[in-house]
């Protein structure tokens, strides 16, 4: 039995712990949040009391997508924008502070696939699209960003790499070198910004359960033959290299981003967090 005492710090303890985890009013934008693991992202923050702002390619589904939570309740737009050119992407960040005033969390999540293209297998079209996708977008989407988080004293970035940003033999030549890109930008941000009450952190999902390859096979069209090639589009080979024996989802990337979005996670900084089952492992 607890003494009084100790009732009243028990009580303390349970308030406190019921506080957190808690982003309600903030606001995040989040570039490739109208499929996979940025809609994810996107639902996960709404259902939190986050104000949303979704950039992507893909207008049709995201205007479906930010009408459907806007009706349940959620505060989400969308516009679209492609991340390979600065004015749009900064346009989009803009249109969060017009709106909202601020932005508290910046996810730069929009991306596309090679299938494995080897390097002499990769055209100029193919690496193009992606580096300037997958990495320059990143790059403006943090540029635009932090200065406005800067003049705040508060924010939180979180880019989406892969395990292909970590080892070697993940994915094809032309995402390898652009989500090495993404930790090597985001190791370096995190030197210069981190003082600011900024962290900048990159999520590196493995194998996950998105239709990446379709979607990018449609927005990239030199990238389509090679598209059933690799690791996520042979059973045998999940079984073989994730120890867990499946694809993730996109839900579990979602949760690793939230928590990296929140204050609980302050201390956390110019890492790149694996997400992938125990592959890289």
């Amino acid at each position: 039995m607890f003494t009084p005492g100790l009732n009243r710090n028990w009580r303390r303890i349970e308030l406190e712990a019921s506080q957190m985890f808690k982003l309600d009013g903030r606001v995040a934008v989040i570039t490739g949040g109208e499929t996979g693991i940025g809609l994810a992202t996107a639902k996960t923050f709404a259902n939190a009391g986050v104000k949303v702002v979704i950039g992507g390619l893909l207008e049709e589904a995201g205007l479906k997508i930010a009408k459907e939570m806007s009706e349940a309740g959620g505060s989400v737009r969308f516009i679209k924008t492609d991340v390979r050119y600065q004015d749009q992407v900064e346009a989009l960040v803009q249109a969060a502070i017009d709106q909202h005033g601020r932005i508290d969390i910046m996810v730069n999540n929009a991306g596309v696939y090679d299938g494995m293209a080897s390097v002499d297998e990769t055209s100029e079209s193919l690496w193009d699209h992606m580096v300037d996708i997958n990495m320059k977008g990143c790059f403006f989407g943090c540029q635009a960003a932090l200065k406005h988080m800067v003049a705040q004293g508060y924010g939180r970035v979180i880019n989406t790499s892969s395990i292909g940003g970590l080892i070697g033999g993940a994915d094809g030549a032309s995402y390898t070198a652009a989500k090495f890109g993404v930790v090597g930008l985001t190791r370096q941000i995190s030197k210069t910004h981190s003082q600011h009450n900024i962290t900048i952190n990159a999520v590196c999902p493995g194998a996950i359960n998105t239709d990446v390859r379709g979607n990018s096979a449609a927005i990239v069209s030199s990238a389509a033959e090679f598209m059933q090639r690799g690791v996520g589009s042979n059973p045998d080979w999940i079984k073989r290299l994730v120890p867990a024996q499946r694809k993730g989802e996109p839900q579990e990337i979602a949760n690793l981003i939230y928590f990296l979005a929140t204050d609980e996670a302050s201390y956390i900084t110019g890492q790149a967090i694996a997400a992938d089952g125990g592959w890289t492992a």
